[in-house]
């Protein structure tokens, strides 16, 4: 069971689910569909593969229309008439199991298609709004959409807007790469503006995108505000969950959050929700994995090549490194240009040693796209492991202009400048790291490296506290603890870290008990240190 979240299954969840099965496949069928087609006519594109890749992981025999359902194209701009009212949600239980939702959680609420029938020249607009915001020419897109009175279209020229701004920042940020004139983020002074635009709004989609302003803001509360409500609206657009993923800080907000939610702890959504969050978090358990094998049931969705990522993220996050690779391997045996995970599993090739089988995947996705940042990572990782270290910062620099958010590159780049000796330079980029995700326990562990070669060891020791409240389990932050604490004279404060680090090492290990040896030698108690070696030559001997 997860320490942070309850189960997400049950014994009534199980036996409720052959009788909810089949009303639940027809609704998700129906709901996914209206998804990639809302998503697209926003330029949502990332939502809209996730939800059509979703929708096709989902058995055939399960997802035929009704006979007389007429055809849809995915860029149609007129709604057929329906109903206004919200239909039933997918419920892997029934009501009455459903733990009580919060009192100020908001309730789902009808989506708003926009007009039913959009004149000729409306059509045409938001056609060609769109064909230019797919081509990323996103100053031309307000142009085509003045006068339009849809929802997609306001929310096209805002998004573009936007992202025309985040761009021109974004590119004025990277100037001052590696100096200490950057500043933390890109400045962006047109968000304050795009903010006030949509500061009352209703719709789902433009709440979605006053949650992002928020967020870029670093007004985190009332940006989760807004992507509930955005949920709330419309929940199947996978973008507004991703983004409150990145708003969470911990398991125990994770945990706080659930109720908050417009839909219940049971609902497939929330369920991929909680995946995805505590992976980002790199805290999942077997739950999780638990979780993602029930999904992944030849009655849900067999074929999701997106939860095999997510159950192949856990694995590695639990160090279980041959599952999580045999399970990356079923992946691109589905799909061998799949370019999502790819540096997971890079990191999984690098700390296993296999440099045979990262090579091929380095020559062969670069071949496949290599402005890709998890590409530029997967070839980062591919010289380090060859000791070519200036050519893996190269590429960990490169996967950084490509996505500045993304966590690992800054990381491996790091560790790549202590290898080379650069501390200052490995500390801006730990930094840089620390900045997008504090619970990276990775990036206090490098602070605490790089200032150790620079013989700063208090300011190495404060960060290592940092790392090793973070991941309280690992060998390697409460080893590097102690050795910080011998190097400064605190000889107990050493052997405390150290027995911590013995908690979890392997049975077999040696080198930590012959470093607790040689400091009670150094503190005159003998029997401890005696009792230490002895340890060392009862594995010797277990080990012939």
């Amino acid at each position: 069971m997860s320490a942070y979240v309850q189960p997400a299954t049950s014994t009534k969840c199980h036996n409720d689910l052959g009788l909810h099965q089949m009303a639940s496949n027809k609704d998700v069928v129906q709901d996914l569909r209206t998804s990639i087609r809302e998503c697209t006519n926003r330029g949502l594109t990332h939502a809209a593969k996730w939800s059509s890749e979703l929708l096709l992981s989902i058995p055939a025999s399960k997802r035929q229309p009704p006979q007389h359902a007429k055809r849809q194209t995915t860029f149609s701009t007129s709604t057929p008439a329906r109903s206004r009212s919200p239909r039933p949600s997918l419920f892997f239980v029934d009501q009455s199991s459903v733990p009580t939702r919060h009192p100020h959680a908001p309730l789902l609420a009808p989506f708003d298609y926009g007009p039913d029938e959009l004149n000729a020249q409306e059509k045409d607009s938001l056609a060609a709004a769109r064909i230019c915001f797919m081509a990323r020419e996103y100053s031309r897109v307000p142009a085509f959409v003045v006068g339009c009175v849809g929802p997609a279209a306001r929310f096209m020229s805002l998004y573009s807007r936007f992202l025309l701004s985040e761009n021109s920042a974004i590119s004025e940020w990277h100037k001052f790469n590696a100096t200490r004139h950057q500043p933390i983020e890109p400045i962006n002074d047109a968000i304050q503006e795009l903010l006030q635009e949509v500061v009352n709004e209703t719709d789902p989609f433009l709440l979605l995108l006053k949650a992002i302003f928020l967020s870029r803001l670093a007004r985190r509360e009332e940006a989760i505000e807004a992507a509930i409500l955005s949920i709330a609206g419309f929940p199947w657009n996978w973008s507004s969950w991703a983004l409150l993923t990145s708003c969470i800080q911990d398991g125990e907000e994770l945990t706080a959050l659930l109720p908050l939610l417009p839909l219940p702890p049971t609902h497939l959504l929330v369920q991929m929700f909680q995946i995805s969050t505590l992976n980002e978090l790199q805290i999942p358990t077997e739950n999780e994995i638990a979780l993602c094998d029930r999904l992944l049931g030849l009655e849900n969705y067999p074929g999701s090549l997106w939860l095999m990522i997510q159950r192949a993220t856990a694995l590695y996050h639990l160090h279980d490194f041959e599952q999580a690779e045999a399970q990356f391997d079923r992946i691109f045996a589905l799909d061998p240009y799949r370019i999502d995970g790819i540096d997971i599993l890079s990191n999984i090739l690098y700390v296993t040693n296999n440099r045979l089988k990262l090579t091929r995947l380095a020559n062969e996705f670069l071949a496949v796209d290599k402005n890709r940042p998890e590409v530029c990572c997967l070839v980062g990782n591919h010289y380090s492991l060859r000791g070519e270290h200036v050519k893996a910062i190269k590429y960990f620099r490169r996967a950084t202009q490509l996505d500045r958010t993304y966590l690992s590159a800054w990381t491996l780049m790091g560790h790549e400048y202590v290898e080379i000796k650069n501390s200052h330079a490995a500390i801006e980029a730990y930094r840089q790291a620390v900045n997008i995700n504090r619970r990276d326990y990775r990036a206090w562990y490098g602070l605490g490296q790089a200032y150790e070669l620079l013989n700063m060891h208090e300011y190495a020791l404060h960060y290592y506290h940092y790392a090793t409240a973070l991941k309280p389990y690992d060998v390697r932050l409460w080893q590097a603890q102690g050795m910080c604490y011998e190097e400064t004279g605190r000889l107990r404060e050493a052997v405390e870290c150290l027995k911590r680090a013995l908690i979890a090492a392997d049975p077999h290990e040696i080198t930590i008990n012959l470093m607790l040896a040689r400091i009670h030698r150094n503190l005159d108690e003998h029997a401890e240190a005696v009792a230490y070696h002895r340890r060392v030559v009862e594995v010797c001997r277990s080990d012939r």
